[in-house]
């Protein structure tokens, strides 16, 4: 556990120094706050010696004792509040920022690794209680143990042996403090996969609103909503039921130390007390011998009593909050250690030379543990500037394929060449601005329609935006919208249709200028007119770029250069349409399908 705590104190890097001053400045809020009682006591026993040809004069070097003392820890806990919170804030920016990073390094493979939902809580809640539990560290775990220590030391110097009341109450306290966070620990574990599942559910309805509303299931969705949302109050309730028992144990610790305090103490001064006369000034006066006690070490040691056991009582917090933190910690380490699965190459090539793609005795699985291929030994050579088609069920792996190109994921074996090269040579974001890939369900990002294509080319003019736009027979509808490429989009494209999603998507990927372009069933939600349109505009206008179709249509595809056939994440054959309608039943079955429904042809 302490590698993932290093860890995690990488993130405060330029927040180091107000991370460091506040330990000095809670050392001396804590050493002044020890010292004043001390002070007091001596202060109230020289009020006892006062007489009216004396005055007040002797009393005035301990006021102004107390009040530099009183003043100097205010500061010293301003100025360790307000360092603490810019470190502890400081920490949880660059964490945040620190696990988005590392989110845009991961693979696929990585990110299938954690749920969405594990996530998001990950970087809000977990990051959070990092915060708080790092803001206590650098002032309680500093502060708390001090006064204890303190408090205790000037216990036995202000009251002696009657400091052994406070020693003996501690393992007590301790005890119940620590039966206390046995019990709660185990919760708040369980609590923090709950919340993931809460926002898992949170997250699914929001994102699949229009299913359940078209299916009416509002109330189920209610249902679970509530169930989750009450499996997380059952625990924290748990928690907190463990948790409550903490004030009245140290409110039974303090009072009975008070209690044992006075009662002993009233005893030594009333037993040990004497008097007798003094001539002070031309004064008789009678003047108290205190023995044992004074009054005032009596109070020093009321006051060192409440911070004995005050201290222990944020101890036993600080260790609750860090049981809750410890678990956030190590869930945001898994995130920052997780190793990205996909890595550039040393000295990586910086150009791919054409659109050329080369598979050579490919297999892949999604994971090493796997006991079939998802792909099995894929041979294909393309040329640049070729057409080519993929089809097949549901399964083949054709989505797969096409993925391996632009090393969203790695091969298992074989060979698979790009331009020439193996794809593992290549800088990644060199490769990815080479390979655009559009896929069935592309997403749209809130902005206007201009900023959502331009992340295909965030220097591309107007004249460049517009033709891409053509080429992807989107320019027509945009034009028609009143504020035309202005118009605003919402998250995730909700206020188009998903044919001008589709097209939206196809032109910001035409605009990166790819050699490679992969359109991944992407034109599903368009009619045949406008996939043809699409298809005539791909060849006329960016003849040079390598285009490869996966469609379930056959019309989609009919016109290329070569269609590749997948079966079971294998090649069943590949040919033309002409030669693949004649040799291959799986072809044929697929055509004859839909042209025998009237279906999409």
């Amino acid at each position: 556990m302490f590698s993932k705590i290093k860890l995690i104190l990488k993130s405060v890097r330029e927040y180091k120094v107000p991370a460091l001053l506040t330990p000095l400045f809670m050392i001396g809020e804590a050493s002044m706050e020890c010292a004043l009682p001390f002070v007091m006591s001596k202060f109230i026993d020289e009020i006892e010696k006062v007489n009216a040809s004396v005055g007040f004069s002797t009393l005035w070097p301990y006021i102004i004792i107390l009040v530099i003392m009183a003043m100097v820890s205010l500061a010293c806990g301003i100025m360790g509040g307000r360092t603490a919170a810019i470190a502890s804030t400081g920490l949880a920016k660059n964490l945040r920022a620190d696990l988005y990073k590392k989110l845009q390094s991961f693979s696929f493979e990585n990110i299938d690794k954690f749920s969405n939902s594990s996530l998001v809580t990950r970087m809000t809640t977990d990051v959070t209680n990092t915060q708080q539990s790092f803001q206590m560290c650098i002032r309680i775990v500093i502060r708390a143990p001090l006064m204890l220590f303190f408090s205790v030391v000037m216990a036995f110097a202000s009251g002696g042996s009657m400091a052994w009341i406070f020693l003996g109450i501690i393992p007590i306290v301790v005890f119940g403090l620590l039966l206390i966070i046995k019990l709660a620990m185990p919760i708040f574990r369980r609590v923090f996969k709950k919340y993931d599942a809460l926002n898992e559910s949170v997250q699914e309805n929001i994102s699949g609103i229009r299913v359940v509303k078209s299916f009416v299931r509002e109330k189920y969705e209610q249902k679970k909503f509530n169930a989750a949302s009450n499996a997380l109050v059952t625990d924290f309730v748990k928690a907190e039921k463990v948790l409550a028992f903490n004030n009245p144990i140290m409110n039974f610790a303090i009072h009975l130390s008070n209690i044992l305090v006075c009662a002993l103490g009233a005893h030594l001064i009333f037993t040990t007390a004497s008097t007798h006369t003094e001539i002070i000034g031309e004064v008789e006066t009678t003047v108290i011998d205190w023995g044992a006690l004074s009054i005032g070490q009596l109070s020093s040691l009321l006051t060192y009593g409440v911070q004995i056991l005050m201290s222990l009582m944020m101890i036993s917090m600080i260790i609750v909050m860090l049981t809750m933190s410890l678990e956030s910690i190590r869930r945001i380490a898994e995130v920052l250690e997780e190793e990205p699965t996909i890595k550039n190459p040393d000295n990586p090539l910086m150009e791919v030379k054409d659109g050329s793609v080369s598979f050579k005795n490919v297999d892949f699985k999604y994971k090493a543990t796997a006991e079939k291929n998802t792909l099995e030994n894929i041979n294909v050579d393309i040329k640049s500037g070729q057409f080519i088609g993929i089809i097949g069920s549901t399964g083949a792996g054709k989505t797969s394929l096409v993925n391996l190109i632009s090393r969203l994921y790695d091969i298992t074996d074989g060979e698979l060449l790009v331009g020439g090269q193996d794809v593992r040579k290549y800088d990644l974001d060199v490769l990815r601005n080479n390979v655009a890939v559009v896929l069935q369900k592309n997403v749209l990002f809130s902005g206007t329609i201009e900023e959502n294509l331009r992340w295909g080319d965030l220097n591309a003019s107007q004249d460049e935006i517009v033709k891409a736009a053509k080429i992807a027979q989107a320019d027509e509808f945009i034009n028609s919208f009143p504020d035309g490429y202005e118009t605003h989009i919402e998250q995730g494209g909700t206020n188009v249709s998903g044919g001008q999603k589709q097209r939206l998507c196809i032109a910001r990927a035409i605009l990166k200028k790819p050699k490679i372009l992969i359109l991944d069933d992407s034109t599903s939600a368009v009619d045949t007119k406008t996939d043809k349109l699409i298809r005539i505009g791909l060849k006329n206008e960016i003849p040079n770029t390598t285009k490869i179709v996966i469609a379930q249509r056959i019309s989609s595809i009919e016109d290329a250069d070569q269609i590749i056939v997948l079966n079971d994440g294998k090649i069943d054959e590949i040919g033309t349409h002409e030669s693949l309608l004649k040799s291959n039943k799986i072809y044929q079955e697929v055509y004859y399908t839909q042209n025998r429904t009237g279906g999409d042809n």
